[in-house]
């Protein structure tokens, strides 16, 4: 069936529609810079790793606590018969007398209130091991959420750069469906005059109807990639309306700093605040076999309910040293020691993965600059091969099979240009996440 003017505006009326709904007022569209430090903000991944920091820095409050001493406070009332209890009562109430029967006392009631005091003054070292232990885990959740944001950012960046190659697809495939179907209507006027067949006419209405189902795909993967930023932001920032107004990033420079070194990434820095914290438990369990030495007091007041109050006191001092605990803290210390090594081994093994990745973001670097530099400069090749093909075809000297060849060579370039533009963009962030620097002036900003 051949394709008509009419059928020609017709396409050209919806695909202009359909353009529209991308277009958006202009200035409205959220930048990079807004989606990270939103997503710094309100993201769960950041949120649950700030909360983990706060609940680590409590429990180093929560282990300095153990240098302090222990007041409290305690009350209570009882009444009896039974002879040994009736007589204490009797004797802190100040009121025991020989004269009674000590083996049928009467009833007696007795109210206590008492301030107690304990301290312990020395425990071989354990409250210091205690809280190295906890200061350690407050660095390695710190270094956790640094990590967490660095991800974030580079999450955030690649959603956006993704975004804007699926929206520049989306225009390679526009201009596709309207190269074509120029060229169908200069096929369907040589056609009507006789100067080609009809099987030319019928072959690029078939590459129209692909054409047509690839801008289909590029504007469903516009719209997915919109939703998956969003869904990395943690809110819907980014509406439809805005996705034409999306501004492209500033030029950069074509490389970028050496990645940098495995000590400036927050993971080593948790890694290493692990070992340490596990070099803090070891400490703490061979603490456990040095004696403790504990003071304590209390004042107390006794009184019958209708008698004055009498008061009495006691201070002391207890020492404790275990002595044999059944193998407990020799196999506490074995625990401990091996959740060193095994901290160890972790962070070794983490430094190997981390400088593999930092190769690995500057060699994807470098290939994404490499296909960028080559996609431009065949562009401009197939470019000029389809213009001339068009003229060549305008006249009869070339046939339909080389007028669709050129097409295809020249959107599969286009394709490839889109394709290396944003990669590179993306590898150029990667390699910033793998120096552990890339949210470092989001992070700046957030404090101040």
């Amino acid at each position: 069936m051949s394709l008509t003017l009419k059928s020609v505006w017709m396409a050209g009326m919806v695909l202009g529609t359909a353009g529209l709904a991308l277009t958006g007022r202009a200035g409205t569209a959220p930048t990079l810079s807004q989606c990270i430090t939103t997503a710094l903000k309100g993201s769960p991944d950041t949120r649950s790793a700030s909360a983990r920091v706060e609940a680590a820095i409590a429990a180093v409050k929560e282990a300095s606590s153990a240098y302090y001493p222990q007041l409290g406070l305690a009350g209570s009332w009882a009444r009896t018969d039974n002879p040994p209890q009736a007589f204490f009562m009797s004797l802190n109430q100040r009121r025991a007398s020989l004269e009674k029967d000590f083996n049928h006392p009467d009833d007696i009631e007795n109210a206590r209130g008492s301030v107690v005091a304990q301290w312990r003054v020395c425990d071989g070292g354990r409250r210091i091991a205690d809280k190295r232990a906890a200061k350690m885990g407050a660095q390695a959740m710190e270094s956790t959420l640094d990590t967490v944001r660095n991800d974030l950012v580079y999450q955030i960046t690649r959603a956006y750069y993704g975004t804007l190659q699926a929206r520049a697809f989306v225009t390679v495939r526009e201009e596709s469906v309207r190269s074509i179907m120029e060229s169908l209507r200069v096929a369907t006027e040589r056609f009507k005059a006789g100067g080609t067949l009809k099987t030319d006419v019928l072959n690029l209405e078939v590459q129209l109807s692909q054409a047509r189902e690839d801008l289909i795909r590029a504007r469903n993967g516009l719209q997915l990639a919109a939703a998956a930023l969003n869904m990395a932001i943690g809110e819907e920032l980014l509406k439809s309306s805005d996705l034409a107004d999306l501004s492209d990033p500033p030029e950069q420079s074509d490389r970028t700093n050496p990645a940098g070194k495995v000590e400036s990434r927050p993971e080593w820095s948790a890694a290493q605040a692990q070992v340490r914290m596990a070099e803090a438990k070891v400490s703490r369990a061979r603490r456990d076999y040095a004696p403790v030495l504990n003071a304590f007091g209390s004042v107390d007041w006794d009184t019958d309910p209708f008698r004055g109050a009498e008061q009495s006191y006691i201070v002391g001092a207890a020492v404790e040293l275990n002595v044999f605990d059944g193998f407990r803290t020799r196999s506490g210390l074995a625990r401990a020691s091996a959740g060193l090594v095994a901290a160890q081994a972790e962070a070794d093994k983490l430094g190997n993965m981390l400088r593999l990745d930092m190769t690995q973001s500057l060699l994807n670097e470098q290939e994404a600059l490499e296909r960028f530099e080559v996609a431009e400069k065949s562009l401009v090749s197939a470019g000029e091969s389809l213009r001339i093909t068009e003229e060549r075809y305008k006249q009869g000297s070339a046939d339909i099979t080389e007028l669709m060849a050129a097409q295809v060579g020249l959107i599969a370039t286009r394709t490839r240009k889109v394709a290396a533009q944003y990669d590179r963009l993306i590898a150029r962030a990667n390699v910033e996440r793998a120096g552990g620097r890339l949210a470092e002036k989001y992070t700046e900003e957030e404090r101040r």
